[in-house]
């Protein structure tokens, strides 16, 4: 069970480092701009291997390898939890489930198992640069496909808390 650490930026904007439990650098987290709301996430070496991003006019965040999307985050109704929806194109549903205040989320595969977990470690009063701690009991979906899932959270819940898309139609 891999557990990884990485945090966005003071600014929303500029390049992190991912590390692994051992404090080892296992890559960037690359946040576009402030005013996109994109993100790459980037290897070691400093290639690309996977995008995210919003739709446009839209909530829907799109997490893409270079030549193909592979998923999508929306954010599901609920009066009383947080919950959003990850479809793996042609590897499945995954819903992400964390309740009204907690900062803690879990997600759960088809058949309802956890796959993954994720807190997020920033102070309270932090909401500038947000961390966060993965821990992936998944083979279906990578580290770096999670921590796409988990900025397309964290950015659709600024989004929603700004008012930030007022004329988006809620996909």
């Amino acid at each position: 069970m891999p557990t990884i650490y990485f945090t966005g930026s003071l600014f929303s904007a500029g390049v992190t480092e991912i590390y692994n439990e051992g404090k080892d650098h296992i890559g960037y987290l690359d946040l576009k701009s402030a005013f996109t709301s994109s993100l790459d996430i980037l290897n070691t070496k400093e290639e690309i291997t996977l995008s995210g991003g919003f739709r446009f006019f839209s909530r829907t965040w799109v997490i893409s390898q270079p030549t193909e999307e592979v998923g999508e985050v929306k954010q599901r109704f609920s009066f009383f939890a947080k919950k959003f929806e990850y479809e793996a194109f042609g590897r499945g549903f995954y819903t992400i489930e964390s309740e009204a205040f907690s900062r803690q989320y879990e997600i759960y595969d088809e058949q309802e198992q956890v796959v993954a977990q994720f807190n997020r470690t920033d102070g309270f009063f932090e909401s500038a640069a947000a961390a966060f701690c993965l821990t992936n009991h998944s083979s279906a979906l990578s580290e770096d496909e999670l921590n796409a899932v988990i900025m397309g959270v964290n950015m659709i819940q600024k989004r929603n808390s700004s008012g930030g898309a007022a004329g988006a139609a809620a996909t």
